[in-house]
């Protein structure tokens, strides 16, 4: 035996990481189903965006000014790298995203969404010649499976919607695959704290900017109910799940959180049908079923 080996962890501390890594997964996919309930309003996916980083923006802000004060400066190339990450990542993802779920089920959104990692392994396979095994390949077979199983089945019902909401979501997970990509070498050196603050200031800077130019000023005057859910929206389904996550991983590692992020999809599916009154059919099923199997062979490389 290897002396050396890091002890394992104890049970209890585990089940304590695992529940939270969980419970931020849940989290982060509710904001699906927030979106949909704050359409209600005649709201559009700029304003309602607008509203959620408005409400998460102070938190985030607190962070960065907090790392500012305390981590060494950055480099003017850093600076710039975390202007891009921040416009690419985090605002024309999410941007992508919210106007996506103006035509598609709440289910369909986040199965699309899970297969960002999918879209880093072609993405570093395509522009950084990373070689894929029979069994990636296999894991990405069956998880686009699902989702061609589960778009064709909306497909039937919304027509021209589904298909531009679908494109628009799989933008989103471009957008965010690429982000993640020029994160990697970044996170080592700023901590991923850090660099996550300092990317939601410039994409909140960038989404609340696009509401005043694109939208009058005076529909920041809404129902209560619109500011409830942008609460709901930019602090349980934004600001926790980044930290719920980040503990999860320092606890578990970023192998088992990612693993457990996989109740995602299942969560959205039910908790569309049950606020939204979404309909859980057996296709929807099926190809989410699909999309967690390829998603769990992915996750199994080494």
């Amino acid at each position: 035996m290897n002396n050396s080996a890091t002890p394992p962890l104890p049970r209890s501390a585990y089940l304590g990481g695992l529940a939270i890594a969980i419970g931020g997964a849940i989290l982060f996919s509710t904001k699906a189903v927030v979106a949909k309930l704050m359409y209600r309003y005649q709201l559009d996916a700029v304003t309602v965006i607008a509203f959620r980083m408005l409400f998460s923006l102070p938190v985030f802000a607190s962070i960065a000014v907090w790392k500012m004060r305390t981590g060494a400066p950055l480099s003017k190339a850093d600076r710039w790298r975390i202007v891009i990450m921040g416009a690419v990542g985090y605002y024309l993802s999410s941007f992508l995203d919210f106007l996506g779920l103006q035509y598609i089920s709440v289910g369909l959104e986040r199965l699309i969404l899970f297969l960002t990692p999918t879209f880093v392994l072609l993405i570093s396979t395509l522009f950084l010649k990373h070689h894929i095994s029979r069994k990636q390949w296999l894991a990405l077979a069956i998880s686009y499976a699902g989702i061609v199983l589960v778009f064709l089945h909306d497909l039937k019902g919304g027509g021209a919607d589904v298909a531009l909401g679908s494109t628009l979501v799989l933008g989103s997970a471009m957008a965010y695959a690429a982000y993640l990509l020029l994160s990697g070498e970044m996170v080592q050196r700023l901590g991923s704290l850090r660099l996550v603050s300092y990317a939601m200031c410039v994409s909140s800077v960038a989404c609340i900017g696009q509401f005043f130019i694109l939208r009058p000023a005076h529909l920041l005057v809404q129902p209560m109910a619109v500011y409830g859910l942008s609460l709901v929206n930019g602090i349980f389904c934004t600001v926790m799940p980044v930290f719920m996550t980040m503990m999860a991983v320092q606890r578990i590692g970023a192998g088992t959180a990612s693993q457990a992020g996989m109740i995602g999809p299942v969560s959205t599916l039910f908790l569309g049908a049950l606020v939204l009154g979404e309909p859980v059919t057996n296709w929807q099923l099926a190809g989410t079923g699909l999309v967690l199997a390829g998603i769990y062979l992915l996750s199994q490389k080494k």
